[in-house]
Parts: structure tokens; sequence; C-alpha cells
């Protein structure tokens, strides 16, 4: 009977222990499933748009690589570093977009890592895309596609700094960023050429422009949003929109040069 009572008496101890942790941190038990929020299909918009950037159009800067032979030889014609990526239309490709305010309260499940892991590539001594979008929690794949020994270096300033490198017969690198961080300088500490962006949102709605300057938002749950759009070089720019009930929204960036 003693027995009992005590195995009584310590699970009380223990809900109530539980209960303060919650009310005194506001973080809930780790075995506590998380509340994903889930997107209504039928009421889900989209948001599309382009950016232009008007202006003249930088000369293209080549790519120095005779610090590294091996470099060089990968490549029949110069490199050149397009910091800005415009067509002859005024198309600028590169820029990171993404929601930054409108979501708060809803958290979003990242995508399953196994399956759809975000990769950054090194191929001829450069990274590939110079420009990517992650979702906190998602896995990031690191290759290198090149014979000869790469660094990869990303300068977080909120998530942890890591620095590895990895040669051309070991397997992909695998991390994950666990806080929003909007842009992530990526460097080889080997080839100073070498860069490129990590955007690290809390949701899935971001996109990169492609060579037409165009990006598209899938599957956005009604509401009033702050979209910004960043570019490596010319800055940040934002425009505020409403999105209603299976609606479309559709926007333009323009970036200007000199």
């Amino acid at each position: 009977m003693a027995s009992a009572i005590h195995r009584t008496v310590f699970l009380f101890m223990g809900i109530g222990f539980a209960a303060l942790i919650v009310g005194c941190t506001g973080k809930k038990p780790a075995n506590e499933a998380e509340a994903w929020f889930k997107v209504d299909p039928k009421t889900a918009g989209t948001v599309t748009g382009s950016v232009r950037f008007a202006g003249k159009k930088p000369l293209r800067k080549q790519v120095d690589m005779n610090g590294d032979p091996q470099c060089a030889k990968l490549h029949q014609s110069p490199v050149s570093d397009d910091v800005i990526a415009a067509n002859d239309e005024g198309k600028l490709a590169n820029v990171f977009i993404y929601i930054k305010q409108g979501l708060e309260g809803k958290n979003f499940e990242p995508p399953a890592n196994a399956e759809m892991p975000a990769v950054m590539d090194q191929k001829g001594c450069w990274f590939g895309p110079r420009v990517l979008g992650v979702q906190v929690g998602q896995t990031l794949k690191v290759t290198n596609s090149d014979p000869l020994t790469h660094n990869i270096h990303p300068l977080a300033q909120i998530n942890r700094e890591w620095n590895q490198s990895q040669s051309p017969t070991t397997e992909p690198l695998t991390r994950r960023f666990s806080q929003p961080e909007v842009m992530i300088r990526v460097k080889c500490n080997i080839h100073s050429w070498m860069q490129a962006w990590i955007g690290v949102v809390p949701h899935p709605y971001f996109a990169v422009t492609g060579a037409d300057g165009s990006f598209q938002l899938r599957d956005v749950p009604p509401g009033t949003y702050t979209i910004q759009a960043w570019q490596e070089q010319l800055g940040r720019q934002e425009q505020q929109i409403f999105l209603s009930p299976s609606g479309k929204s559709d926007i333009v960036f323009e970036f200007k040069g000199e």
C-alpha cells in the first residue's frame, strides 16, 4: 500500500514539475509533438513576380584562377564573376525572395531530410548555385564535383559558423541551420574567388530568381505579407501585398544601378 501511495505522489509531482517548466520557460516538454501549421489547399494562393535591373549594366569581372592551375585547367575560356546577373532586357537573376512578415505564429514542418535536401555543389572551382534558399531544419547537402580539394565556410552570424574541407573522394557533407538568417555568405578558404549565399527562413515561402528574373511562391495561405527581395550588391527592397483566399498577387521589384 505504501509503495502505491509513493508512486501516486511521484506521478503528481512529475506532472506538476512538467507544468512548472512550461509555465516558466514557455517551452513544451521534449516528448510533446510539434504543432505544425497545415495549409488549406482550398484557400491557398500564389505570389508571382519579377525583378528588374535599371541602369548601366556593370562590366563583367574576369576571375583570375592562376593561383591554382588545376582550377584554370577546368575551363576552356575565361570565367566571369557576374555579381549583378542582368540580361540584355534587364531581368535580374540570383535575387533571393521570401516572405519576411505575415506568417508569425505559424510553425512549418521542414522538408523530409532524406527526400528534399538543398544542394550546393563545387564544380569548376565555383559554388553552384550562387544563391540558395533553405528552410530552418532542412538538410543542406554539399557536394564536390571537382578532382581537387575544396573548402566550404558559411560565415553565419546567428547560426553556428562552420568550416569544412572536402576532398573529391569524400561523401557529401550534410548540415542544418537552426535559426532564420538572411543572408549567410559562404566562402572557400582555399580559393578566394569562390563565394555563394544562403538564405535561411522558417517557412517554405522563398525563391531565387532565374535568368528571366521571375519567381513564384506557391500554396501561400491568405493574408497580408511583406515580401523582401535581396541582392548581394544592390541591397534589399520590400513590398506589402494582400493575398485573398485562392488569390494571386503579382509584384515587380526594380533595382537601380549607376
